[in-house]
């Protein structure tokens, strides 16, 4: 999987301009504010609907301006694609791929699957539990339409018994939540289920990453904090049905679910210390980009392709060790760096240098 080209017109700060990537390594160069950020940020958008740094569509609309384009055309195995993403002040945002609009952001998610590493991503080891469920269900929900699917029902259910706590006395409520506490748990088991098995397997991956970028007796351990104990997926249901039940008093008096998938973590550890809490700034971003790297192999063994990896800024974060160790692991995925400048010992690659929202030809 590659990105191969990206137009961008109004688009934060470029007024019309065509970048072309490479298969390998891609380093996009520039002083600060020079636009390589929002080149990142741009591809992000194009692949999952949204910008990983605001949730205001407008701010992504250069100044001055009623409307902002990103065309992104990408080749897959078995064929290509155009992704065309249209953020309107007025109208909001239109989404067509291969010149057929989308109705629903779930036809977008997947099609062009990216793992993106800022600094800001440190947010997913050191802040709340919060940050790390948004990690496992953007990386599940590229890999999996159906994880999409059961994650958006869960959470429509979740809105709708929230609801009838405010506007129901507690004896309707009572009653009445059995509706939907029953198909909530049928979501969630397998949400649970689907959690449960990728923390499994990019925790074993982001050891082996660890190992080999900090040092043989540097472990880092991924554990999975699910909301309920059990095996299968029906011993799952009944116990998060059964939660649900006894929470009930307890719940109404909040007026919000206090128990079920939306309250879950994961631990990460290295050497029995738990990074989310006691971890240094250095093994924190380790483990951060140790993660990450587990995600790429995460989709190749789930979908045969490699996920195009979105690296903004990290290298400088990074010791020479870390940084030699971080290129190496890349070898074989379209990897796009962002950087002010780049001193690496690697003669294969393709520079793109950016200048006030341009590309220098």
């Amino acid at each position: 999987m590659k990105v191969e080209k990206a137009f961008l017109e109004n688009y934060r700060n470029y007024i019309s301009e065509e970048i072309t990537f490479r298969e390998g390594l891609n380093v996009v160069c520039g002083s600060n504010a020079a636009g390589k950020t929002n080149l990142m940020e741009s591809i992000f958008v194009a692949a999952i609907g949204r910008s990983p740094r605001t949730k205001n569509d407008k701010e992504l609309i250069r100044m001055g301006e009623n409307k902002a384009y990103i065309h992104l055309d990408i080749e897959k195995k078995f064929r290509s694609h155009r992704i065309n993403v249209e953020i309107d002040r007025s109208e909001g945002k239109v989404v067509n791929v291969d010149g057929a609009k989308i109705s629903r952001l779930g036809e977008l998610i997947g099609l062009l699957t990216v793992v993106y590493f800022s600094p800001d991503e440190l947010k997913m080891i050191k802040e709340a539990p919060q940050e790390r469920r948004r990690f496992m269900d953007l990386s599940l929900s590229q890999e999996s339409k159906p994880y999409y699917v059961m994650l958006g029902k869960y959470n429509g259910l979740l809105a709708q018994r929230n609801k009838l706590m405010k506007t129901t006395d507690f004896a309707e409520f009572t009653t009445t939540a059995f509706i939907w506490e029953k198909q909530m748990a049928e979501a969630a088991a397998d949400i649970v289920m689907k959690r449960r098995e990728f923390i499994e397997k990019i925790g074993r991956s982001a050891d082996e990453y660890h190992r080999r970028i900090a040092g043989e007796g540097e472990d880092v351990t991924l554990v999975y904090e699910p909301c309920v104990e059990g095996e299968t997926r029906e011993e799952i249901k009944q116990a998060i049905l059964l939660k649900l039940e006894e929470s009930h008093e307890k719940d109404y008096e909040l007026g919000y679910t206090t128990v079920g998938v939306h309250r879950e973590d994961f631990n990460i550890t290295s050497k029995g210390i738990d990074l989310r809490k006691f971890g240094s700034q250095g093994q924190q971003r380790t483990a951060a980009l140790v993660i990450k790297l587990a995600e790429i192999e995460y989709y190749y063994a789930e979908s045969g392709e490699k996920p195009v990896l979105l690296l903004d800024d990290v290298l400088s974060e990074l010791d020479k060790k870390r940084r030699t160790a971080l290129l190496e692991a890349t070898a074989g995925t379209q990897t796009i760096i962002t950087c002010t400048e780049f001193n690496e010992k690697v003669t294969d690659y393709h520079e793109i240098k950016i200048r006030g929202g341009s590309v220098v030809r």
